[in-house]
C-alpha cells in the first residue's frame, strides 16, 4: 500500500524565513512524488509515531542541509490531486532558518532552491498546498511578518 494513494498520507511543510525576511523556496524535480516542476515551501512525509514538527525539521535537514526552528502552526491543508490520484493532509508551519549552508542534498527530488521576498512570489508557480499557505500567510499577517 502506498501513502497518499491507497490511503490519506500525512505530510508537513514550512515557510522558512531567513534573517533578511526572505522565504525559502524549492523547485520540485522530475522524480518528485507529485507536482513536479512547481516551487514549494519544502517539507515531506511524516513517519508513523513521529511528530509533525520533528518531521519538518528532519526533512529540511536531510534535503537542504538546514537547521530550522518552528515558530508556529500556520494552517492544515488538504492536498487533493485528482489527476495524480493522491490525497494528503499537511500541517504547514512558519519557521526560521537557524544554521547550515542551504544546498540541494537530493537532486532527483529538487531542481533549484532560492530565497525570495514573499511579495515577489507568483502563486501560479507554486504547488497546491504552497499556494494555500501563501494566501493564508498574506491574510493573517498582511505581509508584515518579521524575524529579529
Amino acid at each position: 500500500m502506498q501513502k497518499g494513494v491507497d490511503y490519506v498520507g500525512v505530510g508537513a511543510g514550512a515557510m522558512i524565513f531567513n534573517r533578511d525576511g526572505k522565504v525559502f523556496l524549492a523547485k520540485r524535480g522530475p522524480k518528485a512524488r507529485n507536482e513536479a516542476g512547481k516551487w514549494d515551501f519544502p517539507g515531506g512525509g511524516v513517519e508513523f509515531g513521529k511528530r509533525c514538527e520533528d518531521a519538518v525539521k528532519r526533512e529540511i535537514k536531510e534535503e537542504f542541509n538546514m537547521d530550522i526552528e518552528i515558530i508556529e502552526l500556520l494552517e492544515v491543508v488538504s492536498h487533493i490531486l485528482p489527476e495524480e490520484k493522491q490525497h494528503w493532509v499537511s500541517p504547514s508551519y512558519i519557521a526560521k532558518y537557524v544554521s547550515g549552508e542551504p544546498r540541494i542534498m537530493e537532486p532527483e527530488k529538487t531542481e533549484e532552491i532560492k530565497w525570495v521576498d514573499i511579495l515577489e512570489i507568483n502563486p501560479n508557480t507554486l504547488t497546491q498546498p504552497s499556494r494555500f499557505d501563501l494566501d493564508t500567510f498574506k491574510k493573517k499577517y498582511e505581509n508584515n511578518y518579521k524575524f529579529k
